[in-house]
């Protein structure tokens, strides 16, 4: 099993200030979306590009994708998921997929299973990405023995949608706390899995945990009495919920149609809801933050043309492109000056005061991480 440094890497990235991290990124977004995108050709060979990525951002088939295509005159045949899960199953059957877009913290996972192979420097233009982007920088979690397995595309959060007419969403007013309070029975919608985290880190904020919430990432015996503490208090306040999210269409759906009134959910959701009388707001701990990229699957045929697409994201109209499909932030230098200002404004009101130095990376997970935590979690929404 390979290790990694990458907690570390992904919690240093944190304490960026804010000033410097307005600089580097416009509005922060989401990952997760909802039904694939059927391709005629369906995944051929020269010329051509075949990648798997998120569903529920219509304008990357509508937008990002023809104009990549036009600057390059690479064909992009794309499948969309709701969840990385997806991919990662994806790339264990083979298959004809040549890149996906995990999550950083995922990269140890997909490195343990023999999924990935490297990319190739030279074909890239390192100097587009922004210093501040995690994975970005040569030496840092995404090289592996010395060799680059992934290149960024776009950086989010996870952190509060509300109904603005229900709750008072002044920073500092809402917290993952009000997630499991009583007083919001019914009217809660999470994620599986983070509103575990979500719960151990209120846990550990009131001193409840035997050890910090961040050894649960570093061996399965940690994990087990942590997430067994979180696991049980949850479950004590499942009425809460009233609807869990996997993807980005759902999450929405959870507030339109389900009744929901708060929820845990990426950015994406906040801004998507925005004129539909919902706010968003980075909880008073600290908004979980993810960083999301490239990888080259182990038996990629088309690895020029994937060199192409990943570098041409990391220029600044590339970047630019990808970050305002995902309403999220770009990871490429200049791309802020080609961004929606309706986007910046919204990051704006989401992370004022403190809210961007107080972010909270995920951790990188290793497959045995992942395993367990599927077994958690299904256990929480099964509860």
């Amino acid at each position: 099993m390979t290790k990694f440094t990458s907690t570390q890497d992904l919690v240093n990235a944190a304490s960026l200030s804010r000033r410097r991290l307005l600089k580097s990124a416009v509005a922060i977004g989401a990952v997760g979306f909802a039904a694939p995108l059927t391709v005629s050709n369906a995944f051929s060979s020269s010329g051509e590009l075949n990648f798997e990525g998120w569903a529920g951002y219509d304008d990357l088939a509508k937008t990002v994708m023809p104009a990549f295509e036009k600057a390059t005159g690479i064909k992009v045949n794309a499948k969309y998921v709701d969840e990385q899960d997806t991919m990662r199953a994806d790339a264990k059957t083979g298959g004809s997929v040549d890149m996906t877009e995990p999550t950083l913290d995922r990269l140890p996972a997909w490195v343990d299973d023999g999924l990935v192979q490297p990319w190739d420097l030279k074909k890239l233009t390192s100097d587009n990405y922004l210093d501040s982007v995690p994975g970005a920088k040569p030496g840092s979690v995404a090289d592996v023995k010395g060799q680059r397995m992934f290149v960024p595309s776009v950086w989010g959060t996870e952190a509060l949608t509300f109904n603005a007419k229900a709750k008072d969403g002044t920073y500092g007013k809402l917290g993952l706390s009000d997630l499991f309070d009583d007083a919001n029975a019914g009217k809660v919608t999470v994620r599986g899995h983070s509103s575990l985290a979500a719960m151990g880190r209120v846990l550990e904020a009131a001193g409840k945990l035997p050890m910090p919430w961040i050894e649960g990432y570093k061996n399965e015996d940690n994990m087990k009495k942590l997430w067994d503490i979180a696991l049980a208090e949850a479950v004590k306040h499942k009425k809460n919920v009233a609807q869990f999210w996997k993807g980005e269409n759902d999450a929405q759906a959870a507030f339109k149609t389900n009744g929901a009134e708060i929820g845990l959910t990426w950015d994406s959701t906040g801004y998507n809801l925005r004129k539909d009388g919902y706010g968003f707001i980075a909880p008073k701990e600290g908004a979980f933050a993810w960083s999301q990229g490239f990888v080259l699957t182990k038996g990629a045929k088309n690895i020029d043309q994937a060199h192409e697409f990943a570098k041409w994201i990391s220029t600044p109209e590339g970047a630019a492109a990808w970050a305002s499909a995902f309403s999220a932030n770009p990871v490429g230098k200049g791309a802020i000056d080609k961004m929606d200002p309706e986007v910046l404004k919204f990051y704006k009101a989401a992370y004022p005061g403190d809210a961007l130095p107080k972010l909270y990376w995920w951790p990188a997970v290793n497959a045995w991480f992942l395993k367990l935590r599927g077994e958690y979690t299904s256990k929480w929404m099964a509860a």
